[in-house]
């Protein structure tokens, strides 16, 4: 079933202003290109360069780079448009036929190196001894939250002034606020990636960094109507899943700042409506949404990959929908796995050619809405804006009414998502199964019954028997959201909803699970000095792998997962003191720095020679 998407036909005005629509109206086109309707003129510019085109074409087909993403992420020396005549100088001297290298040349001589449009910067606020510490019981554990919390400084990034003056020359979405990124190739903001970071910064104190990333959103949304995926003009035809309202109550309930909660009521309503809007589809008779974008043609930062699995369909049509299927994937931020596969037989097994993202309604976007609806409610109340309040609570129970009818799954225990294709549920695990728990998008007064019902679903599928934690899919299949990577967003997903089912049973298996998470993480960075975007369900203390990419270091949400964990559990774990060849400790130069200690080297040896 094809989602349900308003367009609006409208020429490309040369200004630089933004070109608005109503609400309900939230794309133009242009050239047979979609478009937010709210851009710049910069960012249409710029996109010729960056999102499509015979000039991305030929560079990204080139294989220059081991990843994708770099080529997009590059600055212009020039304006696009002399970029573009020179392109087509190039071209038609080298007979339309270039070699790698002529191409390689092309780019050196016309791109700067991708980075440009930061500089590092050390957060403001940024404290040696966060309270958090202070919960920590076992030294080592203390050690490793220090750690932690100076990486917030490795993570900070500013814009330079020139991204603001010719931001036609670069792929980066311009905000005015410093950012933490997620670290590795994520050199830019990621939208639910900055959930659990800016949860981890509100541990760290580092309120003021918190409140500046959530008013680059705010800003985002005013000019583009959503949060694009992430901070670059190729992500802006797509979102993540909407976690602005949530980001926003966390920090209100960190600082009382309840004047942001309620400057904040018309971007989040702007957000939950185009959500609403634009994601719609029809299951069982009920509204419900579904992840999907628009734009056509493959992900500028994945392009020559989606090229090469678009080779298995015949015809251009087949390709496009293929295309939508890719990015809307990158929608849900679950890239890739086989949650998304419907093979010829209506199952899961099968490769990225069965992506049937748009088909799937998933359990956690409505969960997700149903929390935004309720969080939008409650700081209309703050606003003292009695209707609109009780107008999003009753959004919020037709939400809640969608996931039981279409979700709960009677017989599974749990919520299941739902295909649209073959009319029923998907019986597959993934830890979004048990979303609502963490939303509490249930009906409250029966969490006795569900209670027992998920903890049995957990002890059939025996959950609790992997040592790295619970993995994302029980299929192995390559694709990095599947077995046996482990999510730090999905454990959190899961310890934070069970610890919200709030029965003595749910309660310690969260503890436990929260217990073995930190112990795992710590292992992990013993062995590396290392945090991971992803780990290994199969290994206590593994990393993960598979996938587009090799595994990231850094890592945003990691760090702030860690850094909450050990805030609630710290005075409750120790390491066993014979843990590993090391006794499980935090060597010294872990603290000070293998780049530190080379120097003290030298230092030495010149005084001694």
């Amino acid at each position: 079933m094809a989602l349900m998407f308003s367009h609006v036909n409208k020429f490309w005005r040369a200004t630089n202003t933004r070109v608005c629509v109503p609400k309900r109206k939230l794309y133009f086109v242009y050239q047979n290109r979609y478009f937010s309707s709210c851009v710049t003129t910069h960012q249409f510019l710029a996109s010729q360069i960056y999102c499509y085109g015979e000039l991305l074409h030929t560079v990204q087909m080139a294989h220059l780079f081991a990843d994708s993403k770099t080529f997009v992420d590059m600055k212009l020396k020039n304006t696009p448009d002399e970029t573009i005549a020179r392109f087509k100088t190039f071209m038609a001297a080298k007979n339309n036929e270039p070699t790698q290298d002529e191409i390689r040349e092309f780019v050196e001589n016309n791109f700067d190196e991708l980075g440009k449009e930061f500089i590092p910067w050390v957060p403001t606020d940024w404290i040696e001894h966060p309270a958090f510490l202070d919960n920590i019981q076992d030294p080592d554990l203390k050690q490793w939250g220090f750690d932690l919390n100076a990486i917030w400084k490795d993570l900070g990034r500013k814009m330079i002034d020139d991204v603001h003056i010719n931001p036609h020359f670069y792929s980066i979405i311009p905000v005015d606020k410093p950012v933490i990124v997620p670290g590795g190739r994520f050199i830019e903001f990621y939208y639910w990636d900055s959930f659990w970071i800016i949860r981890g910064l509100l541990y760290s104190q580092m309120t003021h960094t918190a409140r500046g990333m959530l008013e680059n959103f705010m800003s985002i949304v005013r000019r583009f109507g959503f949060i694009p995926n992430g901070g670059r003009i190729y992500y802006a035809q797509r979102s993540q899943p909407p976690l602005l309202a949530a980001m926003i109550k966390s920090y209100v309930e960190f600082t009382n700042d309840t004047q942001l909660a309620v400057e904040s009521l018309e971007v989040l309503e702007h957000e939950f409506e185009y959500w609403m809007n634009n994601h719609t589809v029809q299951a069982r008779g009920y509204n419900v949404c579904a992840y999907g974008g628009i734009s056509p043609g493959p992900r500028p930062e994945s392009y020559s990959e989606d090229i090469e699995t678009a080779k298995a369909f015949a015809t251009d049509h087949e390709k496009e929908e293929h295309y939508a299927e890719l990015k809307a994937a990158a929608e849900s931020g679950m890239d890739f796995t086989s949650r998304w596969f419907i093979n010829d037989q209506g199952e899961q097994k099968g490769d990225l050619t069965h992506l049937k993202t748009r088909s799937i309604v998933p359990v956690e976007l409505n969960a997700i809405l149903h929390w935004n609806a309720k969080i939008i409610a409650e700081f209309s109340r703050l606003a003292g804006n009695t209707a609109k309040a009780e107008e999003y609570e009753m959004k919020a129970a037709k939400i809640l009414e969608a996931i039981e009818a279409v979700h709960w799954n009677e017989e599974a225990g749990v919520w299941l998502d739902y295909d649209l294709i073959n009319n029923k549920p998907r019986n597959y695990f993934v830890p979004t199964n048990l979303a609502p728990l963490w939303t509490k998008s249930y009906n409250l007064s029966d969490t006795e019954k569900i209670s027992k019902s998920v903890l049995q679903y957990i002890e059939k599928l025996e959950l609790d028997k992997y040592p790295g934690g619970v993995p994302n899919t029980f299929y192995r299949t390559g694709e990095q959201w599947d077995f046996p990577n482990v999510w730090p967003p999905m454990q959190y997903l899961l310890i934070k909803g069970l610890e919200n089912l709030n029965t003595t049973e749910s309660k310690e298996l969260s503890t436990r699970w929260g217990h073995r998470w930190v112990k795992s993480n710590f292992q992990a960075y013993k062995e590396t000095r290392t945090m991971f975007e992803k780990y290994d369900a199969e290994r206590f203390g593994g990393h993960g792998g598979g996938g587009e990419y090799e595994v990231q270091k850094g890592f945003g949400w990691s760090n702030g997962i860690i850094i909450e964990f050990l805030n609630n559990y710290g005075r409750n774990i120790t390491l066993p003191s014979n843990a590993g060849n090391d006794g499980g400790k935090l060597k010294m130069w872990s603290v000070i720095g293998i780049s530190a200690i080379a120097l003290i080297a030298i230092v030495v040896g010149k005084l001694l020679l």
